[in-house]
């Protein structure tokens, strides 16, 4: 089979490389808006880093662990006026 050159074919080839080149072009500015509004929204949700978040719970676990030692020796100073009352 010999094979013909046709500028019909030749020129719908170039249009189809074209629009595959556009097209991506438009999926990449896509994304890319997608993105920027994705961190904006993030941005205006005023969330907190990851080590704030481990900063405070460590703090949190602190605080829990005086409540119960201060919890425990209100029991024992109770516990103590008790006995002195007796």
């Amino acid at each position: 089979m010999s094979q013909m050159k046709s500028p019909f074919f030749d020129e719908l080839a170039k249009i189809m490389t074209q629009a595959a080149g556009a097209a991506q072009g438009v999926g990449q500015e896509v994304e890319t808006l997608f993105r920027s509004q994705g961190e904006k929204m993030l941005n205006d949700m005023d969330l907190v880093t990851r080590e704030e978040f481990e900063a405070v719970k460590e703090m949190a676990s602190k605080a829990r662990e005086q409540n119960d030692l201060l919890a425990q020796r209100i029991q024992e100073l109770e516990a103590q006026l008790q006995k002195e009352k007796t």
